[in-house]
């Protein structure tokens, strides 16, 4: 019977622990054209936060590499690639760091990533070069 209980109240509780966090999987949308490209896997390592691609949804991208990437990454395909590396969070849940790379461009921005305060099914991700700046609106994915 106790077991019952304990297993009653974490299926309560459960949906209310994972609101507000942005650790999970996120569909990428283009900001331009509206189209879902990927998903991303965002996940911690200590208190920084990390994210890497864990699915391709454009069919004609799939098994795709990044051909315009310098360095090791040339040619590597862009499924696993890690594109978001130790961004930090800041007192406002607002996480910020020095590489959110962009494998289609094969570019890496500073960039910006918090909750929609609205709305917080939705990620919003801004990438920074120079005093310009694009965001994207991502969506979670429930697994």
């Amino acid at each position: 019977m106790f077991r019952n209980i304990g297993l009653i109240i974490i299926l309560i509780v459960l949906p209310f622990l994972t609101q507000g966090q942005i650790v999970g999987k996120w569909k990428t949308i283009d900001d331009r054209n509206g189209d879902s490209k990927a998903i991303i896997q965002l996940y911690k390592k200590g208190d920084a936060l990390y994210g890497k691609i864990v699915k391709v949804l454009q069919k004609d991208k799939q098994g795709a590499l990044c051909e315009k990437c310098d360095g090791d990454l040339k040619d590597k395909p862009i499924l696993g690639m890690e594109i978001i590396t130790h961004f930090e969070a800041d007192d406002d849940g607002v996480y910020k760091g020095k590489r959110l790379f962009d494998p289609e461009q094969g570019m890496t921005f500073r960039g910006k990533i918090w909750l929609d305060p609205d709305d917080e099914s939705k990620l919003k991700v801004r990438g920074y070069l120079a005093f310009l700046h694009r965001t994207q609106t991502w969506e979670r994915v429930e697994d």
